[in-house]
């Protein structure tokens, strides 16, 4: 591993084509993580719910939906897709956005999200370059966007991304790749804590709920990552970011409709991940 981030260190080229050509194919991945996952995840509290509620009954057994099974098909005349219809941007180029068999139209959000995984993995590369920190930053992109999507599709953010991202951030960090092992625990905690106090308060003060878990899971998540000292800035980020947004969607929309902040987060904590401390410098006139 070493001596190929010391190719890649002096070959510049061969790192930006490598980089690019995986995360176009993870990218493709992600469009089928962003829509099973919800659906893997109602399938499994269903059945815990006829075991909770109907515990005499048999469980009925459906075909079990996960990641890789049943393969992708398409969603109006159920034809299986072609291993050639399925290579990033180009099938859906070359299919010119239509099933092969029946012509059903095929969202143009796939090919976005996979030059977008494209796209955000090579700013990461151009940011940290041949290291051990372009790695975790390209993998920490990869999910970050799974959530985005997840959770604007559902307002839900799967605690198997979420908790899964904290640890990874405690475990990396446990080699001080990005912040000290001591500074990325307390940003967790208190990337969790701050949340939870806000929703404790909004809830005391007007009965509602102003937000879920998640939110505080992918703050805590961030806050592992990065440490305390950018849960600030993330906050402040993702708030300008949800304002901005929000507004966008209410006049698309014409009415006053519930939003997920998740993907604000995610997108505040991968603007902080990447220029958090030129922004804190700029901030303080340094």
């Amino acid at each position: 591993m070493l001596e190929l981030i010391s190719y890649f260190a002096q070959n510049s080229i061969a790192l930006y084509l490598a980089i690019g050509l995986i995360s176009l194919c993870v990218g493709s991945f992600l469009n089928v993580v962003i829509f099973r996952t919800p659906q893997m995840m109602e399938q499994e509290w269903k059945q815990e719910c006829q075991l909770l509620l109907h515990p005499e009954q048999p469980i009925i057994e459906h075909a079990k939906l996960t990641l890789s099974s049943p393969p992708s098909t398409c969603p109006s005349c159920h034809t299986a897709i072609r291993w050639y219809q399925n290579i990033p941007v180009v099938s859906w180029l070359a299919l010119r956005g239509r099933c092969g068999s029946c012509q059903h139209p095929i969202s143009k959000r796939y090919p976005l999200v996979e030059l977008l995984t494209c796209l955000c993995s090579l700013v990461v590369v151009g940011v940290f370059g041949a290291t051990w920190q372009m790695l975790c930053g390209v993998v920490l992109t990869w999910v970050l966007i799974a959530l985005t999507f997840i959770d604007f599709d559902t307002q839900l953010l799967p605690d198997r991304f979420t908790l899964t991202l904290a640890g990874a951030g405690l475990a990396i960090n446990s080699f001080g790749i990005y912040t000290s092992p001591t500074l990325s625990i307390w940003g967790a905690v208190i990337g969790f804590l701050c949340l939870w106090i806000v929703y404790i308060l909004f809830k005391l003060i007007t009965g509602k709920e102003g937000m879920g878990y998640g939110d505080f899971k992918l703050l805590a998540a961030l806050g592992a990552w990065m440490g305390p000292m950018m849960l600030p800035l993330i906050i402040l980020l993702s708030s300008m970011v949800g304002a901005v947004i929000g507004i966008i969607l209410l006049k698309i929309r014409k009415e006053n409709q519930p939003f997920a902040f998740g993907p604000y987060i995610a997108i505040a904590g991968w603007i902080a991940f990447l220029w958090g401390n030129d922004i804190m410098k700029i901030y303080l006139g340094q």
